[in-house]
């Protein structure tokens, strides 16, 4: 587990632009169980999660449509969340960082960190954008 005074940075770069962050099981189960569409963020100490993720899902929300949550677990700090949420992505193997799109409780759109790595924030966020016209 990571010490909290090292990712409390990580932590605001998501929850300054409205991210709720979830540590719990029973958290994460009660967002994805709320109608409409919600986006995860598996958050990440790693560099690609600072150069791409972080800043790929925020740019993503300036778009006319966009999720009626935004929630995030951070990966080595938030375990039984973490946990939890990589459950719901099933068929997808856990990886961090990552993003998930939901509707109404079911997995509709995934970015896995290969998805992630070494791509810009602006590609992230056409990606996220894509999904967010298509589901929300």
């Amino acid at each position: 587990m990571y010490p909290a005074e090292l990712v409390k940075p990580m932590r605001e770069d998501l929850t300054k632009v409205g991210f709720e962050e979830l540590h719990t099981a029973d958290a994460v189960n009660e967002a994805l169980a709320k109608e409409g569409t919600t986006l995860v963020v598996v958050n990440s100490v790693c560099g690609c999660a600072a150069a791409n993720a972080r800043p790929g899902a925020t740019m993503s929300l300036a778009n006319a449509k966009k999720p009626s949550n935004i929630v995030t677990v951070f990966a080595g700090v938030d375990k039984e969340a973490v946990d939890q949420a990589r459950a719901h992505m099933v068929p997808f193997p856990p990886s961090s960082p990552s993003m998930a799109l939901f509707k109404n409780g079911e997995l509709v759109h995934m970015l896995e960190r290969h998805h992630i790595e070494g791509r810009p924030a602006e590609l992230i966020a056409e990606n996220l954008m894509d999904a967010y016209n298509e589901h929300c």
